[in-house]
């Protein structure tokens, strides 16, 4: 496993923001372990953060020119990435969006640097059903702009439906045609967990959840 998949799983146990238990997710499932990104709340935790996903986007390869944060969690997230390549010498525009239309001052449901031209990089922490990054690139092609990529920190690789092979991010991939980057997936919890004698126990119930509600692996 990759450091970058290694120090954000870590840095999650340790934020509190990978929890392990018993959780009830919108989708009715009874997930054995819960995600928050709202738990890396302080600087050096989403400097951190920023590091790893930089480094995942440096490994896929993807081409960007802005980064573009989904309201609410993508802005914080697009910002602090803004700022960790601005520490690695590139120097990147940064935009998200409104939940809801500002009639008045600038008006408009998009703020930050404008979009026409631009190779644009989504920038969130998960995608569930999908409906935040289908109205952000609904926005992003008003707005003049081309999405190149979309990069999340977590990727559960579970069925969006019981009746589905695909997870939320194989789907959106496959309907948006871009490359959804996670920083980790769910098989990199069972690898990471594999390796700490203290999560034996959750691995084991990672590993029925994954057998009852896992995607098909993207060949």
């Amino acid at each position: 496993m990759s450091d970058h998949r290694t120090r954000f799983l870590q840095l999650a146990l340790d934020a509190d923001a990978l929890r392990f238990g018993e959780f009830t997710l919108k989708s009715g499932r009874i997930s054995p372990y819960f995600f928050n990104a709202g738990r890396f709340d302080t600087g050096a935790a989403i400097a951190t953060l920023a590091g790893c996903y930089a480094d995942a986007l440096d490994a896929a390869g993807v081409e960007f020119d802005l980064l573009f944060g989904p309201a609410y969690k993508g802005i914080p997230l697009a910002t602090a990435l803004a700022c960790e390549y601005a520490r690695r010498g590139r120097d990147l525009p940064v935009a998200f969006n409104r939940k809801e239309a500002k009639a008045h001052g600038e008006g408009g449901v998009l703020i930050g640097a404008p979009l026409a031209g631009k190779r644009v990089l989504i920038v969130d922490d998960v995608i569930t059903a999908g409906t935040a990054i289908r109205e952000a690139l609904g926005q992003i092609a008003e707005g003049g702009g081309t999405v190149s990529g979309i990069v999340i920190a977590l990727d559960r690789q579970e069925r969006v439906a019981d009746d589905s092979v695909e997870s939320a991010a194989q789907r959106v991939a496959r309907e948006q045609g871009v490359p959804v980057v996670a920083i980790a997936a769910l098989s990199d919890l069972l690898a990471f967990a594999g390796q700490h004698a203290t999560l034996a126990a959750e691995r084991d119930r990672l590993l029925a959840y994954r057998a009852r509600h896992g995607s098909e692996p993207t060949s």
